[in-house]
């Protein structure tokens, strides 16, 4: 089973993805941001300032409670095969 430990959102709707694996990947959310419920994405800050883990996956808080039966939340195995191996952004830090 694929788990999300961390992730980090960028301003053009993507997502860098921390697996429990230590794998990082970056996942494009931007085919997402029209579509039904996850429409809400398209307000850059919504997606930036709400964009969480729960359910043990890349998730977005709605409620501001972080609830986990409320949340937009997306597979993490459709995260991980949708998304792109990366070097850990946050290394260049180090």
């Amino acid at each position: 089973m694929r788990t999300v430990i961390q992730v980090i959102p960028t301003e053009n709707y993507q997502v860098y993805v921390y697996f429990s694996s230590g794998v990082v990947r970056l996942y494009d959310a931007k085919a997402l941001v029209n579509k039904g419920v996850f429409s809400v994405l398209s307000d850059v800050d919504f997606f930036m300032n709400r964009c969480t883990v729960l359910n043990n996956t890349l998730a977005w808080d709605q409620s501001g409670s972080y609830d986990p039966y409320t949340c937009l939340d997306i597979d993490p195995g459709h995260v991980y095969a949708e998304s792109i191996p990366v070097e850990d952004p946050l290394q260049r830090f180090a």
